[in-house]
């Protein structure tokens, strides 16, 4: 009986393997990293956070950037098989960075039901983290580095102190495994959805050979694959595969450690990617603990093949069919912009036309059927309201109902702070009402039946007003 009562207490505080990931994605939010909620956030950001590991973590500056900004290699574990897990080789490409800080904060923590896990992946792994490895660019938010030149393809000159870096940590470790981390734009589709995140064992050669070092990748690229298809089912893509010569991902393939590639991709209205943050937190312990278990090897590598590659179709924010306006009845796809403040900190989004005509192969996040539904313009509201705190104050449901989309605000608006919670377009001067369909046009368009307005269209985004 006491046998018994042992076992099941056991059973009780330690997560069942096969289990593992449904338990992290429920207990997510007890490590998050609360400090980084979007995805601008600066070097010293994640330098501050990085003061703050405990003595579980060796620290150490791994070198510097063009700029001089520190980049840091940071050690966990003690085990045989070395790992190197780096992020943000692209500037504005953030969200693994995230889930790295997340993953610290889980490291770290104790007495949680997750323990034997940790001393497994302690005991097995030594785990190496670069976070940021390109802070020049993170500071701007922009894809490349000081020089303007694309880190991930400077893994054979290495003319950038940041690729340099990697290379040197790299074959200073002889990387058993690697895990290159990357975020891809949020148009990206698999299977007629959002790939939410793809996956990529990447080839060592033009012939896309598979030897044992890819092989094992393509194992435990299949068994994340299988993890995910709880959350995201049909949203996981494979990467396209073909050989880049100057890639850090082909070559350290090439060089022998096992290496996996992640995009971080979208997810409906999961314009700061937490969401998929929370899945690479998941994906990437999953994964670590396949490692130091061996479980990826009862994987058949032939399985590898029969997950869904990313599509080449653009996967639209919105798509309206069937619309009929200007003697013409169109399909009308809109995409999103960003536009960033000075500083790289905040941003505003526009929507824009991104395609006319007849679309009905395309895919989109949001899908509208304006059949039998008559089109007018938005409109501009007659009264001019002298703040904004004064604009939310009204009934705007009301006011699109009556067709009213765009308003005037005499007090200047500051479009990298103001929320506004319906959609509307506000201007501080008469504007121009757009009244045709182009591409990369703006328009707002009312959709009605029966003179009762039942959607409107404003700034890219679909609001329903059935109720």
């Amino acid at each position: 009986m006491r046998f018994l009562i042992i076992l099941l207490i056991v059973a009780y505080i330690t997560p069942v393997s096969a289990q593992l990931h449904q338990q992290l994605y429920e207990r997510y939010d007890t490590y998050k990293e609360t400090s980084l909620s979007d995805r601008r956030f600066k070097p010293e950001d994640i330098q501050a956070l990085l003061r703050q590991l405990d003595s579980n973590f060796a620290k150490k500056e791994a070198g510097r950037s063009v700029e001089g900004r520190p980049i840091s290699l940071i050690t966990y574990g003690n085990g045989p098989a070395q790992v190197l897990l780096w992020s943000q080789m692209h500037g504005d490409e953030p969200t693994a960075t995230q889930a790295l800080m997340d993953i610290f904060k889980w490291l770290a923590s104790s007495n949680d039901g997750f323990d034997v896990v940790r001393d497994k992946i302690r005991k097995s792994l030594t785990l190496h983290f670069i976070p940021m490895l390109n802070p020049d660019g993170a500071m701007r938010f922009t894809r490349r580095n000081h020089h303007d030149i694309d880190i991930n393809r400077d893994a054979l000159r290495l003319q950038t102190p940041e690729g340099k870096i990697l290379k040197q940590v790299r074959d200073s470790l002889k990387a058993d495994w690697g895990f290159n981390l990357h975020d891809q734009q949020r148009n990206t589709s698999v299977a007629g959805n959002a790939a939410s995140v793809s996956l990529l064992a990447p080839a060592f050669n033009e012939n896309r050979d598979v030897n044992k070092t890819r092989g094992d990748a393509m194992k435990l690229v299949r068994y994340i694959y299988d993890q995910l298809q709880v959350f995201i089912p049909g949203q996981v893509g494979i990467y396209p595969d073909d050989f880049e010569p100057r890639a850090f991902g082909d070559n350290i393939q090439k060089w022998g450690t096992r290496t996996i590639l992640v995009e971080s991709g979208g997810f409906e209205q999961d314009f700061e990617r937490q969401q998929v943050r929370k899945l690479n937190f998941v994906l990437l312990i999953s994964a670590l603990e396949s490692i130091a278990s061996s479980s990826y090897k009862r994987v058949d590598v032939k399985k590898y093949h029969e997950i869904p590659h990313n599509e080449n179709r653009r996967l639209h924010e919105l798509m309206l069919f069937n619309v009929s306006v200007e003697g013409l009845i169109r399909d009308v796809a809109f995409d999103r912009r960003e536009t960033q403040n000075t500083a790289a900190r905040h941003y505003y989004a526009t929507g824009n036309i991104s395609d006319l005509g007849d679309l009905r192969t395309s895919v989109a996040y949001n899908r509208f059927d304006a059949s039998g539904l008559v089109v007018e313009w938005g409109k501009l509201y007659p009264t001019i309201f002298e703040t904004v705190n004064d604009l939310q104050k009204a009934d705007l449901t009301a006011l699109l109902k009556l067709g009213f989309t765009d308003f005037i605000v005499v007090e200047p608006v500051d479009k990298f702070s103001t929320v506004i919670s319906l959609p509307v377009n506000i201007h501080s001067t008469m504007p121009a009402i757009i009244k045709t369909l182009r591409l990369g046009s703006n328009p707002s368009l009312v959709f009605k039946k029966d003179e009762v307005v039942k959607a409107v269209v404003v700034n890219g985004q679909l609001f329903s007003l059935n109720n």
